[in-house]
């Protein structure tokens, strides 16, 4: 009888063994206790992944908002790793193509990319078989996924409507609108423009084209074409406006003691803190603020939505909004909650 109840607990215990060491092949249902490897399910379904965001700076008040989107979908996401970096300013081409180049041999499993020089950075990128999303710029290479940035035709006719709105509130009869544009042959530039141009004219207005003038988006030159437009135009002009903020303030300073001006609406593009400073204080009119915080937010959720096997847009609009002195200050505390996320 002994020997029989020994040889039942040998078996068992034989048993818990077997099974013991068949937990250790994984079971895909049962998370490891640490949390589980970083790369665990890049071959489908919801898994933790590591995303690697290369901006074209984090030294300017734009791209922390960017930043501090891309970094939020990580805090809504633990299980998703967020690395972001950009070059020292927007002019530092080869430390961003440095940057890339050496990104793309480590052991990120998506990339979110806003190229400084789109151009080259498709022939970096080229071959490479991990989802590349494109930020802000786009990028025209077969291996990005998807672009994600502002819709700036859609954005600058939300804008170009509510100038022409403004301006027949101010009791403009003639709703003509001249811009001072950015650089000329520019695409962002030229989606704006029609932009402008095609909600001017959705309420009545006339968008100028023979007046047009070209400021490379440089405030000193938008204050030489302001000078040349008050020259031309005495009397006055309905709509003002600009490829950026920058331009449109100083259009507006030049203009600021010609009391032919005095209700002439000054629309800009950006939205960014001082813009709304200018606007509170009475030096600029509205600006069309894109959503650099939703642009960074929207990368990294796509790049994820592809390793998840999900299928994603080829541009993801990722939205914009008029600034007036009713919205200005909103919009100001907002941003602010932006930058201090990412001090």
């Amino acid at each position: 009888m002994k020997k029989r109840l020994l040889a039942m607990l040998l078996a068992g215990a034989m048993c818990a063994g077997l099974a013991a060491c068949g937990s250790n092949g994984g079971d895909a249902t049962t998370p490891p206790a640490d949390g589980g490897d970083s790369n665990a399910s890049t071959d489908g379904g919801s898994g933790s992944y590591k995303i690697d965001v290369i901006l074209k700076t984090t030294a300017s008040e734009y791209w922390q908002y960017v930043q501090a989107g891309a970094n939020a979908y990580a805090k809504d996401h633990p299980e998703v790793k967020v690395e972001v970096k950009g070059a020292p300013s927007e002019t530092s081409y080869q430390e961003q193509l440095n940057m890339i180049q050496t990104d793309l041999t480590s052991d990120y499993d998506a990339y979110v990319i806003a190229p400084l020089q789109a151009d080259m950075v498709a022939n970096l990128i080229k071959d490479t078989t991990k989802p590349i999303v494109a930020c802000d710029t786009k990028i025209e290479a077969p291996e990005v996924i998807s672009f994600v940035g502002t819709g700036n035709e859609e954005a600058g006719k939300l804008g170009g409507a509510a100038a022409a709105k403004l301006a027949k509130e101010r009791g403009w009869e003639k709703i003509q609108c001249i811009e001072i544009a950015g650089v000329e042959g520019d695409t962002t530039n030229s989606d704006r423009m029609a932009g402008y141009k095609a909600g001017v004219e959705s309420e009545g207005g006339e968008f100028l084209d023979a007046e047009v003038q070209y400021a490379d988006a440089v405030a000193t030159k938008a204050v030489d074409a302001m000078n040349g437009i008050m020259s031309r135009f005495p009397d006055g002009v309905a709509i003002i406006c600009a490829n950026n903020d920058d331009m449109a303030m100083a259009a507006a300073k030049t203009a600021a003691n010609n009391p032919a001006y005095k209700d002439t609406v000054f629309l800009g593009f950006d939205g960014t803190i001082s813009a709304c400073d200018a606007i509170l204080e009475g030096r600029l009119t509205m600006s069309v603020a894109q959503m650099a915080y939703e642009m960074g937010y929207k990368s990294v959720e796509t790049a994820v939505a592809k390793l998840n096997g999900e299928e994603v847009e080829a541009f993801v609009d990722s939205g914009a909004d008029v600034v007036s002195p009713e919205t200005a200050q909103t919009r100001k505390d907002t941003l602010e909650g932006y930058l201090a996320s990412v001090k």
